[in-house]
């Protein structure tokens, strides 16, 4: 039976999924707001009167996009004047979100296993390899299934 956690997980990639190919398609250096612009042919005093701003004000827009301190608020507005909608979102390194729990899950599980099996062989009491495996796995989908907090420490 899936838990709620587990459904939530699902749907967070089924989100993700649809980024994943913006992903692989970064727009340029200068950023969206200067891109979209030059695209469509609009200068700098165009968009300003758009956005009832001064060119310069619009520069520095374009200059806080392409240095990542602009503000989601700024975007949306850029959208709302050109009639857009800003979409952002994020898109876990590991594929998907179910990838990215599975792989702390099992990085918590080798610390407390290696942990009690160290412990083990300081009294001569060390299991081998494949039952410290076998801990390891079902550790990691005990982990995984309780979704633990401790896997973000």
């Amino acid at each position: 039976m899936r838990t709620n956690r587990q459904i939530i997980l699902e749907q967070l990639d089924q989100k993700s999924s649809l980024l994943l190919d913006s992903k692989k398609n970064s727009v340029s250096d200068k950023g969206w707001v200067f891109s979209i612009r030059k695209g469509l042919n609009m200068t700098l005093e165009q968009l300003g009167n758009k956005l009832g701003i001064s060119k310069q004000g619009v520069r520095k827009i374009e200059e806080s996009e392409a240095n990542c301190s602009i503000s989601i608020k700024s975007l949306k507005e850029v959208a709302r004047v050109l009639d857009m909608q800003l979409v952002y979102g994020f898109v876990p390194n590991k594929g998907s979100f179910n990838n990215y729990v599975d792989d702390k899950a099992k990085e918590l599980a080798v610390r407390i296993v290696m942990r009690t099996h160290q412990t083990m062989q300081l009294e001569n009491q060390g299991n081998d390899e494949t039952v410290i495996q076998k801990a390891i796995a079902d550790l990691a989908l005990e982990i995984k299934q309780e979704m633990r907090r401790s896997l973000w420490d």
